[in-house]
């Protein structure tokens, strides 16, 4: 293994909300985070958006991937070039479609070598096939780069990421191990959708991104017959590790479909919420505080359901000095590090293959061999 030193790594993420592109700079040697850097969002145009929307659950060679391809490629080019002083770059690409369980595939669209050529920097990229080909879920793939924060952060207990973009994901971190592949160090999971039938019901019926501060789901009454019935979905009596696609309750928006804009956004709400409080009955113990990320943390209404569905604190991650809107594009940063290290970017306990994995691959512009003076 390279001896350990850390550099400056660059991070990129776009996510299934489908707004835009988060890239951030971290100091890192693959283990310790030693200091955060610059961090840019860039936002989708809205016919970006709808080529990119239309895509979504195709396969390689299916109609618009295509195209969507070349809206990532654009989008992160533009976006990443700029940034002074990056010595390697983490490109997680756009998710398309993501059926580990099923087809035994996930499909991230973006080529990571033609990014590299672009940007004269070694690019890791592909997270996530080296770790579904082996029998796991592929995601969440920042369970490491959390117990990195939990560290940076000083807990000496059991806290929880709550990341709630698209699809919600956790992270129970016990920061009293060493290394996140220890066993009992981590458990992390989808907990469900989050924010995606929401900002789909939005666009759907008000042609707007997403409900602003949960401020229309405050308006309504949530429909509990609906929310019970959508806690009866298989996926939730799954034991973690376990993940899920943006559109795998694409039943919700006609569960809604006969109810007003703001009783439907509350029941859509509601049902991220709970999804949340049924994944934390999986956690070794509970958590002493959720650190929320990722767009819905600024949901007013979606983040007080959490907090009185689940009995647990619910705080931006702001209150413990990280930056959650660059939480995920910060952890693709530090996994480019892994990978050039050749070092474990999921295990056990947060995607659920047989043994500790290095995803990744590692593009280099013009040398193959570059990124090995990076150490």
């Amino acid at each position: 293994m390279m001896e350990a030193r850390a550099i400056w790594a660059l991070g990129a993420m776009s996510g299934t909300s489908l707004d835009g592109v988060d890239a951030a700079m971290v100091l890192t040697d693959g283990e310790t985070i030693s200091a955060f850097g610059p961090a840019r969002y860039s936002a989708y145009s809205e016919n970006e958006s709808g080529v990119l929307r239309a895509a979504l659950g195709r396969w390689p060679g299916e109609p618009g991937v295509d195209e969507a391809a070349e809206v990532i490629h654009a989008a992160h080019v533009a976006a990443l070039a700029g940034f002074d002083g990056a010595q390697i770059v983490g490109f997680h690409g756009q998710t398309l479609a993501h059926d580990p369980r099923g087809r035994g595939q996930t499909h991230q669209v973006g080529d990571g070598d033609r990014l590299a050529q672009a940007l004269g920097l070694p690019v890791a990229w592909d997270f996530r096939t080296a770790d579904v080909t082996l029998g796991g879920e592929g995601a969440p793939l920042a369970p490491f780069y959390h117990f990195a924060l939990a560290k940076w952060i000083e807990a000496t207990t059991p806290v929880a990421f709550l990341n709630l973009g698209g699809v919600g994901n956790i992270t129970w971190v016990d920061p009293t191990f060493d290394k996140p592949e220890d066993e009992g160090a981590l458990l992390a999971f989808d907990t469900g959708p989050a924010n995606a039938p929401i900002n789909d019901l939005m666009w759907a019926r008000r042609r707007v991104a997403f409900d602003a501060d949960g401020a229309l789901a405050a308006s309504g009454t949530a429909d509990d017959g609906i929310v019970g019935a959508f806690l009866d979905h298989p996926y939730f009596y799954r034991v973690p590790p376990k993940s899920l696609d943006r559109d795998a309750f694409t039943t919700l928006a006609s569960a809604v479909a006969d109810l007003a804009d703001a009783d439907a956004a509350a029941t859509l709400t509601a049902c991220a919420a709970a999804a949340v409080a049924r994944g934390l009955e999986h956690c070794p113990t509970p958590p002493d505080r959720l650190l929320l990320c990722g767009g819905g943390r600024k949901n007013a209404k979606l983040v007080a359901e959490i907090a009185a569905r689940s009995g647990i604190p619910a705080i931006p991650v702001e209150e413990v000095g990280l930056d959650g809107d660059m939480l995920e594009a910060q952890a693709f940063a530090y996994l480019a590090v892994r990978v050039a290290r050749g070092l474990s970017t999921s295990c056990p306990s947060t995607t659920g293959v047989a043994a500790n994995v290095g995803g990744g691959r590692l593009s280099a512009p013009n040398d193959p061999n570059a990124a090995s003076s990076l150490f």
